[in-house]
């Protein structure tokens, strides 16, 4: 069944003890505002966890494939899309790289019929073999930290060496040397839209659209790591409209959560107050909590 409205909604999560998004730039430290300090998530890495979560719990099938997972080779899954609707021929030579046409469109609608990711957050495809673009109804922002925080680095040691010359280095001692990065506490929260109309241009349902709040409640819980420590979803709300255009702009809807610190050190989410404001909500507008 298709969307008929129009979707806002806002994601908590935490870490402790953890690295919530190491930047590869700067040493793989937690991503941070320079001027404020405070803890940044790409969206990047919020949609890798849902994939991935997508992918534990159909296996990986159609129409639950995921597009941009480890090592995939993205033109041979274009390739696939030209012969899954007949037309393989235009592989050959210069023809896999035309510009447009109906086969194109005809790629398009066939990856995004059998990949939940390009039926959700859209993907560029017109590289080498050419699927077209797919502009996607599901879009997030970077999570922010409530509260800023700070990047502890760690010291490790591990009991073994990786060659024998390094062995002989250490005269059998065999130790390597490490270090490690960790935000003692941050509770991040994110914003995301789902737009009706361009729901209608992927085909992605309303059976989709339970399957992404699924996997935003539960895809920290299947994503464990000694590097990013203890992490959890913690609240999910989602603003509906009853129309497809919407019947507030969604930042007035995302003002009404509002998180506030208790203490002055915050090291759980017991430190913090969460509240909805859900009086007088905008005419057509309904909020619910998820998590």
């Amino acid at each position: 069944m298709s969307l008929s409205n129009r979707y806002d909604f806002v994601l908590l999560f935490e870490v402790k003890d953890g690295n919530p998004n190491g930047d590869p730039d700067a040493g793989n430290l937690p991503r941070l505002d320079a001027e404020t300090g405070h803890g940044l998530v790409t969206d990047v890495s919020l949609k890798r966890k849902v994939r991935n979560f997508v992918g534990l719990v159909k296996g990986d099938a159609s129409p639950y494939e995921i597009y941009v997972k480890e090592k995939a080779v993205l033109n041979k899954t274009h390739e696939r899309a030209y012969e899954g609707i007949g037309k393989a021929e235009l592989l050959k030579g210069d023809d896999k790289k035309r510009k447009g046409g109906e086969a194109v469109n005809q790629a398009r609608d066939w990856m995004c019929k059998n990949f939940f990711d390009v039926r959700t957050f859209g993907a560029v495809m017109s590289t080498g073999v050419n699927c077209g673009q797919v502009r996607g109804p599901v879009q997030l922002t970077f999570a922010r930290s409530a509260d800023p925080i700070i990047a502890q680095e760690h010291s490790i040691t591990r009991m073994a060496v990786a060659t024998e010359a390094e062995a002989e280095k250490q005269d059998g001692d065999n130790r390597t040397m490490g270090r490690k990065h960790t935000v003692p506490y941050g509770l991040y929260v994110a914003h995301g839209f789902v737009s009706s109309f361009l729901a209608k241009q992927t085909g992605f349902s309303q059976d989709d659209l339970e399957l992404l709040w699924q996997a935003l409640g539960q895809m920290f819980e299947h994503d464990r790591s000694a590097a990013r420590g203890e992490m959890a979803t913690r609240g999910l709300y989602v603003f509906k409209h009853d129309s497809e255009l919407g019947n507030a702009p969604a930042h007035a809807l995302f003002e009404r959560i509002t998180v506030e610190k208790n203490t002055d050190v915050p090291r759980s989410f017991a430190d913090y107050t969460v509240a909805m404001n859900d009086a007088d909500m905008p005419t057509g507008v309904t909020v619910s909590k998820l998590v």
